[in-house]
């Protein structure tokens, strides 16, 4: 099949980008000498993980226990749920989980880890668990100066092994120059590695030392003390990363094939993709628009549930029926509003891959 026999919207996955963002964040995790677990909640793709692993992921990382169950079922058997998991409906999920492959789940607070730990305990299982900490985010995590005190009330919960620590640099989407994302990279890392320094100390064994973010992956890996490295968007980028700077336009790999199905005005032209395909989120660091019209200077100046609007810059001339290609914002959104991608090599599509992990949010 080729591009244009493919009915819009269609998102569409570039194999010769993805296989070399890959590769390359493969070769920096090995450089820097950490174990990668790459993030698959950006993809939620069976095959793409397996092209991680080929590359030399040493696991996956994922947001939710239904994510994990979707990975699991695939035959993945190394598995982190780097989200707070709380509650013995969880627990009990968590459980059957463990018995089939090496399981390990985020904590952030003694009281939802004991609602972990009475699970297992009663199960006569363990379950390895990492405590988040928070270098700046402050979204989950517990501060730096706390860390200590609630690794020891969990490590002391039957049922549980407290393995390591880990964290996420959200606040690298922030940073306004590649200079301060580095800074932001660099924070993570120190703060971690000495986190667990302090947490060794006190007679704990902590084993992993695990930093997430792309934007911060390629600085914060590189810190003495990190032991693992979990980048999700890499394998994609979008419009954010360009923005960044974390990559150029020539390392997206994920597109949305839209047509023009409207120019009711010189300055104004629509798509039949609206927040149902691309999702709302803004552009990172700073707004602007909700996606890039590739080979043009335009953007998509607003959405509603089956529109995108584009603001046409004065360069640019649309006419309806013609199909064009927008970088989103945020690729992982994008991943999870689809039941499926189409996987070209240059004009040929090669493969129709289904997202088996998608809406998997409990």
């Amino acid at each position: 099949m080729q591009i244009e026999e493919l009915d819009t919207p269609a998102v569409l996955i570039d194999l010769d980008v993805l296989e070399g963002n890959v590769r390359r964040m493969a070769e920096r995790a090995a450089a820097c000498g950490v174990a990668l677990r790459p993030h698959g909640k950006t993809h939620k793709l069976i095959e793409v993980a397996r092209l991680q692993r080929d590359a030399g992921a040493r696991g996956m990382t994922l947001a939710k226990l239904g994510e994990a169950e979707a990975f699991a079922a695939a035959g993945f058997d190394d598995i982190f749920v780097a989200y707070p998991v709380v509650g013995a409906l969880k627990a009990r999920r968590a459980l059957a989980l463990a018995r089939r492959v090496r399981l390990a789940v985020g904590v952030d607070s003694p009281e939802g880890a004991l609602t972990l730990s009475a699970v297992f305990a009663e199960g006569g299982n363990s379950l390895d668990v990492l405590l988040k900490v928070d270098v700046g985010y402050h979204r989950v995590g517990v501060p730096p100066e706390h860390a200590l005190e609630t690794a020891i009330r969990i490590a002391e919960l039957p049922g549980l092994r407290l393995r390591g620590i880990f964290t996420h640099a959200g606040q690298g989407y922030a940073a306004e120059t590649p200079t301060a994302v580095q800074a932001a990279g660099h924070v993570e890392g120190a703060t971690l590695a000495q986190t667990a320094e302090e947490l060794r100390r006190a007679g704990l064994a902590i084993e992993v030392v695990s930093v997430g973010s792309t934007p911060t992956a390629p600085h914060a890996m590189g810190m003495a003390g990190v032991t693992e490295c979990r980048p999700g968007n890499y394998v994609y980028h979008d419009a954010s990363q360009v923005s960044l700077g974390t990559c150029g336009l020539e390392d997206c790999a994920l597109t949305v094939l839209a047509t023009v199905v409207s120019t009711p005005a010189p300055e104004r032209a629509v798509l039949d993709a609206g927040s149902k395909t691309l999702s709302s989120d803004p552009l990172r660091p700073r707004p602007g628009g909700f996606g890039l019209l590739l080979g043009t200077r335009s953007r998509l100046d607003r959405l509603s549930e089956e529109h995108g609007v584009v603001g046409v810059d004065a360069a640019d001339r649309f006419r309806v029926g013609q199909r064009v290609r927008v970088l989103p914002n945020h690729s992982c959104v994008v991943s999870n509003l689809h039941d499926r991608v189409f996987a070209v090599r240059g004009d040929r599509v090669e493969a129709v891959w289904t997202l088996a992990a998608r809406g998997r949010v409990q």
